[in-house]
């Protein structure tokens, strides 16, 4: 990867993250008064109306046979059907802790990539790139603070999120050059309310205010990007250079937390943010520094 698409990468993740966290904290403040099915399929309705809007204003291709068969490859069904368990699983985790804990446990998203990029695809990790993933994620140990009282099911729940949202990054790579990313981000926003429509039909649903439906309009559109920012930062760019970048969702997190529900972190939770932060910013500068090397 060259180091123009690095930083295109970089860029595409960081927003990603933010329209994530953003989206997150909406959905979070919904979910007091509506059903965790419901809202998830609410809300994945518009995701996927706004998609579509999008997609026939930027590209009308995508409307065609050709572009609509590509919702039908295997290796987009298998990124979508992992996105979608994965964004029941972590949500329902988000809905029972504090976001900013929540969103640090799925900050140990790039270990897990590294560990599952070693041992099912035999990509070879450098000592230097493991040693600084691994202190990011001693910062997210730091933030979580994991104790008997306090490390409970929900945050085995946000964990197992976490695994599913590493394994639905590596199959990204799978998926051929030439089918758009709009068509898979279609494809996952779809498959994340279909699985939330069938887990609906055994939960009463709530009366939705208007309040709320805007609420949800507006976590659908920051979920869209969401998504069009991610796929597009795993496709273009080096994953050990864009990954770190994912903790930028953190402190948008902790700031949501804080100004919305009186969260505020102490001070070993603020070490572990710095570290966070520290790691990714080494990360990209020595890749940086090694790609400079390799060109001269």
């Amino acid at each position: 990867m060259t180091e123009h698409h690095n930083r295109r990468g970089v860029i595409a993740m960081t927003v990603g993250m933010v329209c994530f966290v953003l989206n997150d904290t909406l959905v979070k403040f919904v979910s007091d008064t509506l059903p965790t099915s419901q809202l998830i399929f609410l809300r994945g309705l518009m995701a996927v109306l706004g998609l579509f809007v999008l997609a026939y204003a930027t590209d009308r291709s995508h409307f065609s046979r050709a572009g609509l068969s590509h919702l039908g490859n295997k290796w987009v069904v298998l990124r979508s059907a992992l996105d979608g368990a994965a964004s029941l699983v972590y949500l329902s985790a988000l809905f029972h802790m504090p976001i900013g804990d929540v969103t640090a446990i799925n900050m140990s998203t790039p270990l897990l990539i590294a560990l599952l990029s070693g041992l099912l695809l035999g990509v070879h990790v450098s000592g230097r790139n493991w040693l600084i993933i691994g202190l990011g994620f001693i910062g997210v140990l730091l933030v979580v603070q994991p104790q008997a009282d306090g490390f409970n099911a929900w945050a085995w729940v946000a964990l197992a999120g976490t695994l599913l949202h590493a394994l639905r990054d590596l199959s990204v790579r799978f998926i051929a050059p030439h089918i758009p990313s709009m068509v898979i981000t279609i494809g996952t926003a779809l498959a994340a309310t279909v699985m939330a429509g069938i887990w609906s039909i055994a939960t009463p649903w709530q009366a939705v205010s208007a309040v709320h439906w805007l609420m949800m309009a507006a976590a659908a559109v920051l979920l869209s990007s969401g998504y069009f920012f991610l796929i597009k930062a795993t496709r273009i760019a080096d994953m050990s250079v864009v990954a770190p970048f994912r903790y930028m969702g953190l402190l948008t997190a902790v700031l949501a937390g804080y100004v919305i529900w009186g969260d505020i972190p102490n001070a070993m939770a603020w070490c572990g943010m710095l570290l966070l932060v520290g790691a990714g910013m080494l990360m990209l500068r020595l890749n940086r520094q090694a790609s400079s090397m390799g060109e001269h």
